[in-house]
């Protein structure tokens, strides 16, 4: 991650409770790499709920269950198996009465539009649920807002905000479904407040408008600032002009790990279906055909000339990496 993002901040920290059952509940844009994200920063060891299609293949089923992901069933998947839900949600809520952290994406899908999409009920069930059977747990819900700069492009930066728990006690009363629908609105304008909510009406000349301005995307509460206030006084995000090093630097590292990077441009990405989902098989290849090639080719110097060459050869495309990210 610290090599795949140029920047990567992160605000609230102090809000996810160490010791406490926890629902974090984030915008979802990105795909793998809002799971990835939220798992690597948030400092609790979490289980996440993901969409159930991802894990149609044995061996991807497996690796996903290692990493502590449950499967969800939605509608699309076929009525017949939104029944196998019930032994996810009974999963979760044992996991919660023992004071574990779960990361659910409450829009139910990913989009990189830069808007909170209306909620699922699915996480309000797993709360209500868990109260029910275990009505002492103090289940504390955080909401989270993912900010990306730019999540289609290489490098891109990224900052994370934690917002302040909320106890989910406070939305027990003798009316569920009232209860239900005051905790969707409370968490999706918790959730709106941390990241970049841009209304439906008119996204698209919004979203236009912000960009001919700069803004900076990973301070949310200025652009939703700039967007309340009709684009007047808004905070600009104008970027040193380094681009031709960047760029050089860039070049110099596609030369370096030009395999991978060819396998990437004209037979993978090519394939991608959803927009949403380029960050994520980038990433894959990032972490898996990278590093083997760059170990492929320093046993290749090793054996072919010296150890001293190979160690030149590993370094060097280390600091390239660092400097064609970061810059």
């Amino acid at each position: 991650m610290f090599f795949y993002f140029k920047k990567t901040k992160t605000y609230g920290i102090k809000n996810v409770s160490k010791s406490k059952p926890i629902l974090l509940l984030s915008n979802h844009q990105n795909a793998l790499l809002d799971a990835l994200l939220i798992a690597t920063k948030c400092g609790r060891f979490s289980y996440f709920l993901t969409r159930a299609a991802v894990f149609k293949k044995a061996l991807v089923s497996k690796i996903l269950n290692s990493l502590q992901m449950l499967p969800v069933y939605r509608v699309r998947d076929g009525w017949s198996n939104i029944s196998n839900n019930n032994a996810i949600f009974e999963t979760c809520t044992s996991l919660l009465n023992k004071n574990k952290a779960i990361v659910i994406f409450p829009e139910g899908s990913h989009n990189l539009k830069r808007t909170v999409r209306p909620l699922s009920k699915g996480f309000t069930r797993i709360v209500f649920d868990t109260l029910e059977k275990y009505p002492e747990t103090d289940l504390q819900l955080i909401p989270v807002g993912l900010n990306f700069e730019n999540a289609e492009k290489f490098p891109d930066s990224v900052s994370m905000y934690f917002g302040k728990s909320i106890s989910a006690k406070d939305f027990i009363s003798e009316n569920r479904n009232e209860d239900v629908a005051k905790l969707k609105v409370r968490v999706q304008s918790e959730i709106s407040k941390l990241t970049t909510h841009i209304p439906s009406d008119n996204y698209y000349e919004t979203i236009k408008t912000l960009n001919n301005l700069q803004v900076d995307y990973l301070n949310p509460k200025t652009v939703n600032d700039c967007i309340i206030n009709h684009f007047k006084n808004c905070k600009t995000n104008r970027k040193p002009k380094i681009k031709g090093i960047r760029l050089f630097f860039k070049g110099f590292l596609i030369l370096n790990i030009l395999l991978p990077y060819l396998l990437w441009k004209f037979i993978v990405q090519p394939k991608i279906d959803e927009v949403e989902f380029v960050s994520t098989f980038r990433f894959a290849i990032a972490i898996t055909l990278v590093p083997f090639y760059i170990l492929i080719m320093g046993i290749s110097l090793l054996f072919l000339f010296s150890f001293k060459l190979a160690l030149i050869y590993v370094i060097s495309v280390l600091i390239i990496s660092l400097l064609a990210v970061k810059l």
